[in-house]
């Protein structure tokens, strides 16, 4: 049986996340919450109401040829832009999330960070805590490398599988 603590803690995650509904069942106890806003299935009692086809007349676009010479180039620039990043992210490591919960860089509030960009680590390498339902959960790197990016803040809520770290394996 949860605790009334645990119970107030699964409510706030569940409200902080972008999933709509959550059912939790163990030892013959289920909890289900769901958010408001989420959509619900249609009644049957409500029937589709067919539609008429309406006429209209197509009416061209004005052109603006000025606004599309000036367009192009800064497309073309966003996208060569776009694919050098994606270029430089290919041979980097992602650290994710294995758990829904809050992040925290160090172990104490106000303390050093495990890590910084720039930070060398191992496989072994505690990177960060993920807690949940007042677990502390110590997150490994899995990789050598080099910490290129931090991808979250200190005390954000994150998702299963977010990316948290950019890793430069070496």
């Amino acid at each position: 049986m949860l605790k009334v603590q645990e119970i107030r803690e699964l409510i706030k995650l569940v409200d902080q996340s972008s999933i709509s509904e959550f059912t939790y069942e163990a030892e013959g106890t289920k909890i289900e919450m769901k958010k408001p806003g989420s959509v619900q299935p249609v009644s049957p009692a409500y029937q589709a109401v067919p539609v008429q086809a309406v006429q209209t007349e197509a009416v061209p676009a004005p052109v603006q040829p000025q606004a599309a010479a000036i367009e192009a180039p800064v497309a073309a620039a966003n996208a060569a832009e776009a694919a050098k990043t994606e270029k430089a992210e290919e041979n980097l490591h992602k650290i994710v999330s294995p758990m829904v919960g809050t992040f925290y860089q160090s172990s104490t509030p106000g303390g050093d960070a495990y890590v910084q960009v720039g930070s060398k680590v191992n496989k072994e390498s505690v990177v960060c805590i993920v807690e949940a339902m007042k677990l502390f959960n110590e997150i490994e790197a899995e990789v050598n490398g080099e910490i290129a990016e931090i991808l979250v803040k200190d005390g954000q809520l994150v998702e299963y599988g977010q990316p948290l770290f950019l890793v430069r394996p070496v």
